[in-house]
């Protein structure tokens, strides 16, 4: 009868009787032969004396991860111990990230053990470069210049870096360019020290000197380049770089590649981050994750979620970082069963312990119009940081729950947990979606007066927004006009939008003349002042505005809505007829029609951009494709679903009027947003109070 093996702790053959035999043991690759069982065959043979076998012993406990062993072997030799000894422990102690007991460690080698020599100064300056501390570092270099090792390679590189991770980057600069010597990994030091310090700029030229001066950079040191590129958004030297690796072959290497994929994503270029990414001999999780984020952050979701599938049917776990923008595109879809099914594939604990994994649940559901689960994932989370706040107060303030915003506000402030700029513009965005003008006024005038912050330009758009929407159009104006920074598109444009909605055509001009300074292939701006000019009735105006947009090659965006059915997202156009189900819902839609003008609805044609007659104008709203979406919902959907609908761009007034009317005729819940807010529709109301 067959017997099943048994797994043993230690070899069955005898140990060695002799240290050098011993010794060989410890060499092998850690885990075969475990360090224990060969110190006490030492002990038992009493060959501990022997010096060479005392060092592999220490250094074998610390990559066992017994440190405390290490130490009670180290001071039990009755022999004395040499510096070999003592830089065992002390670049053991670092090893294990006990880099205090490391230094400590030096100090008592200073005072009773053999002097430090150029092998001791790279470790213990590498501990006081981990604990920031300056002084003792400053210490050890004078130290080093007494025993006369500046000028080793190797103890100067780790001068460098100490310095460097201090925030000195003028004395490690210095350090550097008077050593007569360097090598990869002194080149490597000074550059990390730029790019921890934030000096970008300076870290890709140091690398470009140190490649004219001949030196074959490792695969670290491009990856750090690549995330410097990716920072910067400077993809024309991160395009050169992977030139550069291509020569080199180093763009084979895991890590490279990964980075070549998440600079490119960084740099808005999909294209050339998912050409490198199907070249990748092995595609780990951090690569699928960096081509899954860059999708949902470059505004294609749909592909961020496509790629999902195929990861998963590749049998690759999900990461926290995968998770991320998963979630994140859902949200971008409005596709709440389809995150919901994405978030079970990790554990539940996962999302409440990891604020980063929270805060994407939470944003998710918010942007899905769930604020009531949003809400319930965000009081079960246990370490609530700032993000995570912020993340709350934003997701209420877009669904239009001004006042509960402001309340947790007060919950942060009685945590003793000091708001940022990110929590602002939430606060004023509730303001402005609720047109809670004084509130408004108050919080912006708190963010440097009561919370001492700088106003960033994002929250001058969001009062502008605010103003522009009551009508206060003058003062925003002149807010814009006091502003301490130039004003960007997004203020600009929020003129122009609250210009629009009060038909202020000579102040819209003003605005779209400094849109197209900003953004001169926005084709945005010029359908806004078009419309404009279409409900003040200047056709010829209108007219003239497309020829310009046709010349310069600028095209309008098309209007595109999204909704979920079971897990699936199918997007609609103005006037799509492509979806299987077009004929149905179609006539839904006719059907629609004509209870709405039972129920005296008059299409506001006025938001047609071009001259053409009024029964012309009625047919195309009537196929825009926020209506092409609600209708696939009903014909789809059981009716105790809520219809939640994705829009683009922004829902037209006449879209908000019909949809809220239809809410109405057919007792459902319908959830419209765009890329301005939330629309609640339900029993013939809509929770933006019209504010329209």
């Amino acid at each position: 009868m067959a017997t099943a093996a048994v797994c043993r702790p230690f070899p069955s053959v005898p140990l060695p009787s002799k240290a050098s035999e011993l010794k060989q043991l410890l060499l092998l690759p850690r885990g075969c032969h475990p360090p224990k069982p060969v110190h006490a065959r030492a002990l038992r043979l009493g060959l501990i004396q022997d010096s060479h076998l005392l060092y592999h012993l220490l250094a074998s406990y610390f990559e066992a991860g017994h440190p405390s062993h290490a130490c009670l072997l180290f001071h039990a030799a009755d022999h004395p111990r040499n510096s070999f000894h003592w830089n065992a422990m002390i670049r053991g102690l670092v090893s294990v990230d006990q880099t205090e007991d490391a230094v400590q460690f030096y100090a008592t080698m200073r005072r009773c053990g053999p002097p430090p020599d150029n092998f001791t100064f790279p470790f213990v300056l590498k501990a006081c470069a981990r604990l920031r501390f300056l002084q003792g570092g400053t210490k050890i270099h004078a130290h080093v210049i007494k025993a006369g090792h500046k000028v080793d390679v190797f103890v100067k590189t780790s001068l460098v870096s100490f310095y460097a991770k201090c925030g000195l980057l003028d004395a490690a600069h210095k350090l550097f360019e008077d050593m007569p010597v360097r090598n990869v990994v002194s080149w490597t030091s000074i550059i990390s020290g730029y790019i921890g310090g934030g000096r970008l700029e300076e870290a890709l030229d140091v690398f470009r000197r140190s490649l004219d001066m001949g030196l074959v950079p490792d695969g670290f040191t491009l990856v750090r380049i690549l995330t410097t590129c990716s920072h910067l958004g400077d993809m024309e030297t991160g395009e050169w770089i992977h030139r550069y690796a291509e020569d080199k072959g180093i763009d084979k290497n895991v890590f490279v590649a990964t980075s070549l994929v998440n600079m490119y994503a960084k740099c808005g270029s999909m294209e050339k981050a998912r050409a490198v990414f199907d070249k990748m001999v092995e595609q780990d999780v951090v690569s699928w994750s960096a081509m899954i984020c860059g999708y949902s952050s470059n505004g294609l979701p749909r592909e961020a979620l496509e790629l999902f599938f195929k990861m998963r049917n590749t049998n690759v776990r999900p990461d926290c970082y995968t998770m991320v923008g998963v979630l994140s595109a859902c949200a971008r879809l409005g596709a709440l069963e389809l995150g919901q099914q994405a978030s079970q594939l990790m554990d539940a604990r996962d999302f409440l312990m990891n604020p980063v994994l929270g805060t994407a649940l939470i944003d998710m559901y918010a942007k899905c119009g769930s604020i009531v689960r949003a809400w319930s994932i965000f009081k079960r989370i246990m370490e609530k940081d700032l993000i995570v706040w912020n993340a709350m107060i934003s997701g209420l303030a877009m669904t239009g729950h001004g006042k509960l915003s402001f309340g947790l506000l007060a919950q942060t402030e009685k945590l003793g947990i000091q708001p940022d700029g990110n929590t602002f513009v939430g606060l004023l965005c509730s303001c402005s979606h609720t047109g809670l003008v004084e509130d408004g006024r108050r919080y912006f005038d708190s963010i440097s007066r009561v919370y001492c912050l700088t106003p960033r330009v994002e929250h001058y758009g969001c009062i502008v927004d605010l103003f522009c929407r009551a009508g206060l159009l003058n003062e925003a104006y002149q807010l814009i006009n006091e502003m301490p920074m130039e004003a960007n598109a997004v203020v600009w444009g929020a003129m122009l939008g609250g210009c629009k909605l009060h038909r202020d055509t000579k102040l819209a001009e003003h605005a779209l003349k400094k849109l197209i300074e900003l953004e001169p292939q926005n084709s945005g701006n010029y359908v806004l002042l078009s419309n404009i000019y279409s409900t003040s009735e200047r056709w010829n105006d209108s007219a003239k505005l497309r020829l310009v947009m046709k010349e310069k090659g600028i095209q309008k965006t098309p209007g595109r809505s999204w909704v979920e059915l079971k897990g699936v997202v199918h997007e609609f156009h103005v006037g799509d007829t492509s979806h299987p189900l077009s004929n149905e819902i179609y006539s839904k839609l006719d059907e629609l029609g004509k209870k709405l003008k039972q129920r005296g609805y008059m299409p506001t044609t006025e938001v047609v951009l071009f001259d053409i007659e009024e029964e012309e104008k009625e047919h195309s709203l009537g196929h825009h494709s926020e209506k092409l979406a609600v209708a696939f919902g009903l014909i789809s959907m059981g009716p105790e679903d809520t219809i939640r609908v994705v829009k683009n761009l922004r829902v037209c007034n006449d879209c908000h009027a019909a949809i809220k009317l239809i809410s109405d005729i057919t007792n459902r819940e319908i959830v419209v947003r765009d890329n301005n807010r939330f629309h609640c529709f339900k029993d013939g109301s809509c929770s933006c109070n019209d504010y329209w």
